[in-house]
């Protein structure tokens, strides 16, 4: 399959974290510090500023917007115009938390990097954390290597993680009180690539966004691809099935992550018709 992107959004300084909801896509643009919406036209909005740089979004039960705050280490809830600690997870996590999902009954599964990747720490293992509705938090998943993208499928029963700095994508099964077991390889990347983003279709596959090779693909259980779409000298950082149909895949880019992508200020959202809808969470 052959598919080029169309230009959304430019001028970016580094994009995360994409959504789909209410007729709009969701993102951080996190050195910026805002969570801004575009439509389908191009209209952008900024919705709240988050000082500690926003990162992966989502939605409670009542509605609420809930971003994971980076620095500090916290999850936030945006409601009626306010900006709000949902849960602190500063004592838990060494270095800053980044993307998230946020399952149907309002549970979120945040992950982190487990290392200051900027400060030239080396790569290690870390735990993904489990918000419930109440604030309460609970290990999710430990001995991950930078758990990243993550979707959850449309029965609520099994959660997939990219964990990037490992090459694979990682299936748990997910218990109805949101706790994971029977950890097992979903897809193994080292000749594939490099998993950040991800998002899931109605068929099973899952979309990665992918940094180092300049892509994203669409990718089966045991690691079979279906579709690739390069990006010339772009890595892919995010991606998201939305629109009307949910067959609209939007992929944050930019040409690298860290200070130089801060200081260009040329992140894009690119989007690009796919066959197949969009399904589960996000």
């Amino acid at each position: 399959m052959s598919l080029k992107p169309d230009l959304l959004v430019d001028g970016l300084k580094f994009g995360e974290g994409p959504r789909w909801r209410d007729g709009r896509l969701w993102y951080s643009d996190f050195y910026a510090h805002h969570v801004r919406t575009v439509d389908l036209s191009g209209k952008v909005e900024t919705i709240v500023e988050v000082p500690n740089q926003p990162s992966g979004l989502g939605w409670d039960m009542d509605g609420a917007l809930l971003i994971v705050s980076m620095l500090d280490r916290k999850l936030l809830r945006f409601a009626d115009g306010k900006l709000s600690e949902h849960a602190d997870l500063s004592d838990r996590v060494a270095a800053p938390c980044n993307d998230m999902v946020v399952d149907g009954k309002g549970r979120a599964y945040v992950g982190n990097f487990g290392f200051e990747r900027h400060k030239g720490q080396e790569p290690c293992t870390t735990t993904m954390w489990r918000v419930d509705p109440d604030g309460g938090i609970h290990a999710a998943a430990d001995e991950l290597m930078f758990p990243n993208g993550t979707v959850i499928t449309p029965d609520g029963r099994t959660l997939i993680v990219g964990e990037t700095f490992a090459s694979r994508l990682t299936a748990f099964d997910v218990a109805e009180d949101g706790s994971l077991s029977n950890r097992r390889l979903w897809a193994e990347m080292q000749d594939i690539g490099v998993p950040d983003g991800i998002c899931l279709d109605t068929e099973g596959a899952i979309w990665v966004a992918d940094p180092r090779g300049k892509r994203v693909q669409r990718i089966l259980e045991g690691g079979r691809v279906t579709a690739d779409i390069p990006l010339g000298d772009r890595g892919a950082y995010a991606c998201m099935l939305g629109g009307p149909d949910l067959k609209h895949l939007f992929i944050i880019t930019n040409i690298d992550s860290g200070d130089a992508a801060a200081k260009a200020g040329v992140g894009r959202v690119e989007v690009v018709a796919v066959d197949v809808p969009g399904a589960g969470w996000p």
